[in-house]
C-alpha cells in the first residue's frame, strides 16, 4: 500500500497516476485531510507561494520544495507538483519513466499543438523534456506522429463534419485483459434482433438530425462486429447506408478481431457494403497464451482467416498484438512479429498491457503475481523494428492508465493505409457521434471546447432505455 496525504483538494487524479506509475505493483490511495494508512507514505503540502513534497518518516522541513510565482495558473502549478513529484520518487526508487510526468492518455496533443503555433521541432523536443521529463527516444516519436497526424487529418471536414462509431457489444468470449462493454454472444443470441431494433432507432435520430453533415468516417467496433451472423451483419450496414449518406466517408473500418468470429459469408457481406479497412487481431501468436488469456482460436484459424479476407479482396487490414501478456518475454514478441511478417498486414497496432480493474487481470494478478508480466524497451523495439521492416511508418499513439512498462499503445502503417479514425478519437479535433450500449460521444465546438454524452453499458438497459438514450443525444448535438 502507497498512500498520499495532500492538505487541501487538488490534482488528486494527477498524484495517483503518477505515484502509481513508480509503483505499478502496489494500491495507491490519495487522501486530504485525513492521517495516512499503513506502508510507505508521502505528503504533500500546496501553499500560496509553493509546494513541499516529503517521506512521511522525514520532518517536513527536509522534504522537496519548489516554488510557485504568485500569479501561476493552476496548469503552472500542476506541473511543478507533478516535476517534484517525479524527482523525489525518481531519486527514491533508482527509476526514470520513459513518458516522464506525462499521465495523459494522448501525449501527441502537445506536440501538435506547438506545431500549429508554429514552433520548430528542436524547440518542441527541448521543452517536452525540461517540462514533462520526457525521454528524448519518446519526444521524438510523438513529434514524427504529431507531424504525420496533420497531414493525414488536413483533408477532413472539422466544422461541416463528424465521424460515426457504433458499437457491437458482443464477443464469442471475454478475454482476460478485457474491461470494454462486451457480453458473450452465446448468451445473447436469441436478443442481437432486439438490439439491432434500438441501434436502428439511434441511427434514424442521428441521421436525420445530422443530415446536413458529411460523415467522414466510420467505425465499426465492440465487442466483435463479426459474432453476428451473416444476415444480422447485412441488415446493420443496410440500416448505415439507409439512415447516413455515406458517399463522402474516406474510411469504413470493422473490427472482424477474433478469428473464431470470420467466415467466407460474414466477409462477403462486408465486401458487398464497402467496408474499406478491417482488423483481424491475434494479440500474439503463442498458443499457450492466448489459451490463457481466453481467446478460443488458434493461430492457424488467425493465418487462415487472413488469407480469406484476403482472397475476398480486402487490401486494408490491421493486426493487434499486445505485449507484456503473462508469461511471454523477448523470444515470443520476436515469434509473434515474425508469424505476422509472413501475413504481411497493411498496419499493425502495437498495444502495451495495461491492467484494468474491471478485468480478470485483476484477479490473475492477485493470484500470480506482477512477475509474469514483461514488457521492455526491448520488447517494445522488437515490435517496431518488425513493423519497420514491414515498411509501416508510425502514425498514432495513446496511453492508458496501469501500462506494463509506463509504455504506451502505437499504430503503424504503410502509407496510404493509417487507421483515420483511429487518429480522430486520440486528438479530439472533430465529433465523434457514437451509436451503442456502452459507447460516448464527443462534441468538438470551434473553441476547441469538449461535451460528451454516453449510454448505458448494460444491453438490456441500453433497449429499454433507447428513448433515453435518444434524448441524451439530442441535448449534446442539437441543444448544447
Amino acid at each position: 500500500m502507497i498512500t498520499v496525504l495532500i492538505n487541501k483538494p487538488e490534482f488528486e487524479y494527477d498524484i495517483h497516476s503518477l505515484v502509481k506509475a513508480f509503483y505499478p505493483e502496489e494500491d495507491v490511495k490519495v487522501y486530504c485531510g485525513e492521517e495516512a494508512g499503513e506502508g510507505i507514505a508521502f505528503t504533500i503540502g500546496l501553499e500560496e507561494d509553493g509546494i513541499r513534497f516529503w517521506l512521511e518518516d522525514q520532518a517536513a522541513g527536509e522534504g522537496e520544495w519548489m516554488a510557485c510565482a504568485a500569479d501561476a495558473s493552476r496548469g503552472e502549478r500542476k506541473n511543478i507538483l507533478k516535476q517534484l513529484i517525479y524527482r523525489t520518487l525518481s531519486e527514491h526508487t533508482g527509476k526514470e519513466l520513459p513518458w516522464g510526468t506525462l499521465t495523459g492518455i494522448r501525449p501527441t496533443k502537445i506536440p501538435m499543438g506547438m506545431l500549429e503555433k508554429g514552433r520548430p521541432e528542436d524547440e518542441i523536443l527541448k521543452a517536452m523534456e525540461e517540462t514533462y521529463f520526457i525521454s528524448r527516444e519518446k519526444g521524438l516519436l510523438s513529434i514524427e506522429i504529431a507531424k504525420r497526424e496533420r497531414e493525414i487529418l488536413s483533408s477532413l471536414h472539422y466544422k461541416e463534419g463528424y465521424s460515426l462509431y457504433i458499437g457491437i457489444p458482443f464477443c464469442p468470449t471475454t478475454c482476460l485483459y478485457c474491461s470494454f462493454t462486451s457480453y458473450p454472444i452465446a448468451s445473447w443470441k436469441k436478443r442481437v434482433g432486439e438490439y439491432l431494433d434500438a441501434l436502428e432507432k439511434e441511427m434514424a435520430y442521428v441521421g436525420e438530425a445530422y443530415g446536413d453533415k458529411i460523415v467522414d468516417t466510420v467505425y465499426i467496433g465492440g465487442g466483435t462486429p463479426t459474432t453476428l451472423e451473416p444476415e444480422e451483419l447485412e441488415r446493420l450496414l443496410a440500416a448505415a447506408y439507409r439512415y447516413f449518406d455515406l458517399s463522402h466517408v474516406q474510411e469504413f473500418t470493422v473490427e472482424a478481431g477474433r478469428a473464431d468470429s470470420i467466415t467466407k459469408e460474414k466477409l462477403q457481406v462486408l465486401k458487398k457494403y464497402g467496408i474499406t479497412r478491417i482488423s483481424i487481431n491475434p494479440q500474439t501468436m503463442k498458443e499457450e497464451t492466448l489459451r490463457l488469456i481466453g481467446r478460443k482460436h488458434s493461430p492457424d484459424q488467425v493465418r487462415e482467416a487472413f488469407a480469406l479476407a484476403r482472397k475476398e479482396g480486402f487490401d486494408n487490414i490491421n493486426m493487434d498484438i499486445i505485449l507484456g501478456l503473462p508469461g511471454e518475454g523477448e523470444e515470443d514478441v520476436v515469434y509473434t512479429t515474425e508469424e505476422i511478417r509472413k501475413l504481411s498486414p497493411d498496419s499493425l497496432t502495437v498495444h502495451s498491457l495495461a491492467i484494468k480493474r474491471a478485468s480478470g487481470l485483476s484477479q490473475w494478478i492477485e493470484k500470480n503475481g506482477m512477475d509474469a508480466l514483461n514488457n521492455t524497451d526491448k520488447t517494445m523495439e522488437i515490435a517496431a523494428g518488425a513493423a519497420r521492416n514491414m515498411g509501416m511508418e508510425a502514425y498514432y499513439l495513446y496511453r492508458q492508465k496501469n501500462m506494463s512498462g509506463n509504455f504506451e499503445n502505437v499504430g503503424y502503417a504503410r502509407p496510404g493505409k493509417y487507421g483515420i479514425y483511429n487518429i480522430l478519437i486520440m486528438e479530439e479535433v472533430q465529433t465523434i457521434v457514437a451509436l451503442g450500449a456502452g459507447s460516448i460521444s464527443k462534441r468538438i465546438y470551434s473553441d476547441g471546447r469538449i461535451e460528451r454524452c454516453d449510454a448505458v453499458k448494460d444491453v438490456s438497459l441500453y433497449i429499454e432505455k433507447i428513448d433515453e438514450m435518444i434524448e441524451r443525444k439530442r441535448k449534446l448535438l442539437v441543444d448544447s
